[in-house]
Formats: structure tokens, C-alpha cells, sequence
């Protein structure tokens, strides 16, 4: 044991959402904090980025989903999250276009969303209620397991667990799952694409995470003004006058390791000492580079290349002169064969008719483009680079066939009105976003990477884990509640290491007064 009283100072690597919001709550308990981020701004993929022209666009995510969780980390810092960001909540929350017929406006007003669903399938709308009713019931059971923290297989058997298990369905898919309550496939979809949040496909992903479509209906899909960046920045904000150093453009280059736990980090050439450091990366991608494979033995090489990672996404950001009529600010174009579709990304094809998203927050929002000019934001999901795609030949053939899918919801001009144009490929994700993979979602959700079997919040000796590749997992509420647990992780270490060092100072005191 040593002797030396640990360093106060938490030093956190990523200014992502999960780090930010980490760095709010120890901030809050009066630590020291340095975060390090490599980019010139903090967010994250979670940042608005700014193009030439005037167009704004965000990186990754395009709306807030369940605000309560970072509603409730702002509250325990002593500020109220709408006095920092507008959160606009979108009715309709977005427009569902079925390529083989029909469509779905969906909204959180029962009475219109029943209307909807009625117009593809009578008999399904009259079972909304009944699936609203049944999710509300298996979130409250499953909350719990959110919040707790997962450190031993015995916390798989918690009577938190063993409570919410029956309403878990855990071997049955999210597609069967909703067999009980709709006929229509296209109805099924409307419930199940959100899937895609985790990158995953609904008939595979477990069934657990029909509560994602549930979380929309009853709490709200949110634009925040300015962009989902936004809210990074207003965290930032908060955190910086907590006393937090943030340091942008600053690469972290590796943890630094003393008798096998971490004392702080190597960043631009230098070191700085810290008594704990909480990683806020993609998670392949920073064990290989931040930490030694002796400090990892249960995410060796070897097991990170065998995980199951998410699907990846092909990105057009367009700045476009002029209008795009009345285009919904979130548009989804579902495949006509959306099985295969879903069947080919997983088996590493490139779908020649994928389904593909578009946001138009300019809906919303006029602040993202020059005044008649417009901002468009198209994902296409495709699959991550393990299967091998050569992206530098596919990529114009695959950006010409994104823009032929958007005249489907009517776009027929867009190409000619393009004044700005950035492309992300997967190999972009990995290059450069330093997304492992180039999974834009992180490690898949499956069950044998869930809960006990994700990597831990608590990583190793002074080592801790935020973001999507941890647990709880993907997606901004669940990364701001897995914040909560690391930090309290954290903070219950800390307590324990201070109460080791003082007994161990009383044992050499006492040994001093004995030998005089």
C-alpha cells in the first residue's frame, strides 16, 4: 500500500455528453476537475458544426429523448435545464413513409395517433393503448436496473433484477414482441425502428427495447434550438463555472499506470497526476490506445475484435439553396422490403434500397440555415467496416443513391441547389471520429453484452468508464444515467481509498510514538 495521500483530481478524457455530465457531478461535490478533449470544441459527436454558407448541422444525434435524466443532473447543480436550452417537444414527432404504401405521421395524441395507425390497420389501433399501457409498466420495473451499477454476476440476480424479469421477455425479440399487439408489419415498424438508436435490428435486438418507442410517445421527441450541440455547450457552460478546466484541442495520449492503477494521464507531451480518470470514448477504440492490455484483462485485443458491434451510417450534411416544401423536420423513408434491408446490413451487404432518414430542423428551427437556404442531415444505415467494403470505390456510387432515395419523399431538385456538402463514411466514423470500427453506435446491445456482461462503469484500479460503450449503453438519457452510476462509483472509491490512507497514517503514527 502506499504511503502518498492519492491526488484529489479527477482528469476525465472526452468532453462527449457522458464526460460532461460526469464532470458536472464532481464539480457539484467539490472536486477538482480537468478534462481533456481532442477537438476544438465539446460534445462529442453530440456538437452542432458549423460549414461554410451559414449551415449548421449536428454530427450524431438529432433529438432528445426522455429530458428527465439530464433534467435532474442540472437540478443537482443547482440550475434548471430550460433556463440553458429551448427544448421544442415536435408534434408530429416525426413522418413515417412506408415504400410499399402508406404512411404514419406519428404524434404523442393518442386520439390522432389511433387515426393514423387506423388508416393502415383498424384492428391494430385499438391495441395502442394496451401497448403504451404494458411498456409503462416494464420501464417502471426496469428502471431500477438502469440505475444500479453492475460490478459482480451476483448483481444479475438483485431483487430489482429478479422483479423486472418477468415483464423482460429477455429471449424474445422486439419484432415478436409487438406480434402481440399489431397484425400490420408497417404498424410493427412504426413501434420498432427506434431500434435503430442502438444501431440494431428490431428482429434480433431483445425485446426489452420496445420501451423506446414507448419513451416517445409518453415523454416527448425534443429539438433543442441551435441544435443538439446545444446542450453540450450549456453543460460546458455550467461545468466550466463549477471550477471544471476544460481543455480543448488536447489529445489524451495514454493512461499512466503505477503498481497497476492509474495516477493520471499523458496529454500533449505531458503528465498530469490524477487519483482516478473516467474515460469518455468510443470504447474499442480508446482501450487500444489509452490503456495497456495488461490493465484490461477481461477486454483483451483478442475479445474486442470478437464483440458484436453495431451497423454503421453513410452521412450526407447538405447545405441546399432554396426550400424543401413542407418536409417534416424528421422524415423516415422505410425500405419496401425492410426485412431484407435490415438482414443485408447485418450480413455486411450494401443494400441497393435502404431505408434512410432525413432531418429537416429547419421545420423547427431557422436558425440552422441562411435565411432561403436549407440545412438537410441524411443517414442511410449501412454496415461497419468489418465486412470489409471498400468505401473509397463505393462512396460516389453510394452518395448517387442516396440522392435518388430522397425523390421518394419528393426531393426531386435537390442536387443542382447543393451549395455545401460534407460526406461520412464508415471509414470516416473511424477516421475521423475515432469510432472503433466505425460503429457509430458502439458495442451491440445483445444479451451476452448487457448489464454484468458490458464493460463495467468502474474499468479497473482508478479507471472508469461514460458513454455509450458501457453500461447501461447507447443513446443520451441512458449515457446521462450511466454518468450518474460511474460518478457514484467514483465518489463511493474515493471515500473508501481516504478511509485506507488514514488508518494507514494513524498505523505509522502509532508505530512512530511506540519505537521513540
Amino acid at each position: 500500500m502506499s504511503h502518498a495521500s492519492p491526488s484529489p483530481r479527477v482528469v476525465i478524457v472526452g468532453a462527449g455528453p457522458g464526460g460532461l455530465a460526469s464532470a458536472m457531478l464532481l464539480a457539484r461535490e467539490g472536486i477538482p476537475v480537468t478534462m481533456f478533449e481532442s477537438e476544438a470544441a465539446v460534445g462529442g459527436r453530440t456538437r452542432t458544426i458549423h460549414a461554410p454558407g451559414g449551415y449548421k448541422f449536428d454530427i450524431g444525434p438529432t433529438f432528445f429523448l426522455y429530458p428527465r435524466v439530464l433534467r435532474d443532473i442540472f437540478e443537482s447543480c443547482g440550475e434548471r435545464l430550460e433556463n440553458h436550452v429551448d427544448l421544442r417537444r415536435l408534434d408530429p414527432q416525426y413522418h413515417l413513409v412506408f415504400e410499399g404504401g402508406g404512411e404514419i405521421r406519428a404524434t404523442a395524441d393518442l386520439v390522432r395517433l389511433e387515426q393514423e395507425i387506423a388508416r393502415l390497420a383498424p384492428a391494430d389501433a385499438r391495441n395502442v393503448r394496451r401497448f403504451l399501457d404494458d411498456n409503462r409498466a416494464k420501464l417502471e420495473a426496469f428502471r431500477p436496473v438502469l440505475e444500479q451499477a453492475f460490478t459482480s454476476p451476483a448483481d444479475l440476480v438483485t431483487p430489482a433484477m429478479l422483479a423486472a424479469l418477468p415483464k423482460l421477455r429477455p429471449f424474445s425479440s422486439v419484432d415478436s414482441d409487438l406480434k402481440r399487439y399489431f397484425a400490420d408489419p408497417r404498424v410493427r415498424l412504426a413501434f420498432s425502428f427506434q431500434t435503430k438508436y442502438l444501431g440494431m435490428s428490431p428482429f434480433q435486438c431483445p425485446s426489452l427495447f420496445t420501451i423506446l418507442s414507448f419513451l416517445e410517445y409518453e415523454h416527448g421527441v425534443y429539438h433543442p434550438i441551435g441544435g443538439c450541440g446545444a446542450v453540450s455547450e450549456a453543460m460546458a457552460h455550467i461545468a466550466r463555472r463549477m471550477g471544471v478546466d476544460i481543455r480543448l484541442n488536447t489529445p489524451v495520449d495514454r493512461i499512466l499506470y503505477d503498481a497497476g492503477e492509474a495516477v493520471g494521464v499523458e496529454a500533449g507531451g505531458e503528465r498530469f497526476s490524477a487519483g482516478s480518470v473516467v474515460v469518455n470514448g468510443d470504447f474499442g477504440q480508446a482501450m487500444r490506445r489509452l490503456v495497456p492490455e495488461s490493465m484490461r484483462p477481461r477486454w483483451k485485443n483478442r475479445k474486442l475484435d470478437r464483440t458484436k458491434l453495431s451497423c454503421s451510417t453513410f452521412m450526407l450534411y447538405l447545405g441546399v439553396e432554396g426550400d424543401v416544401g413542407d418536409l417534416a423536420h424528421h422524415t423516415i423513408l422505410l425500405a419496401r422490403d425492410y426485412e431484407r434491408n435490415i438482414r443485408e446490413i447485418t450480413e455486411g451487404i450494401l443494400s441497393e434500397e435502404p431505408s434512410i432518414y432525413v432531418q429537416h430542423a429547419g421545420a423547427t428551427d431557422p436558425s440552422l440555415a441562411p435565411k432561403g437556404h436549407t440545412s438537410l442531415y441524411v443517414l442511410v444505415p449501412v454496415p461497419n467496416l468489418r465486412c470489409g467494403i471498400d468505401w473509397q470505390t463505393e462512396a460516389p456510387r453510394y452518395r448517387r443513391l442516396a440522392l435518388d432515395r430522397l425523390k421518394r419523399l419528393g426531393l426531386f431538385d435537390i442536387e443542382s441547389r447543393i451549395r455545401f456538402e460534407r460526406m461520412v463514411t464508415p471509414r470516416g466514423w473511424q477516421d475521423d471520429f475515432s469510432v472503433f470500427e466505425g460503429a457509430t453506435f458502439n458495442l451491440a446491445h445483445n444479451l451476452t453484452q448487457m448489464l454484468y456482461f458490458r464493460p463495467h462503469n468502474r474499468f479497473g484500479r482508478n479507471v472508469y468508464l461514460v458513454g455509450g460503450g458501457t453500461h447501461p449503453g447507447s443513446g443520451l438519457p441512458v449515457i446521462f444515467e450511466g454518468a450518474r452510476i460511474t460518478t457514484r462509483l467514483l465518489l463511493e472509491d474515493r471515500e473508501r481509498r481516504r478511509s485506507e490512507w488514514r488508518e494507514q497514517e494513524s498505523q505509522v503514527e502509532a508505530i512512530r510514538e511506540a519505537s521513540l
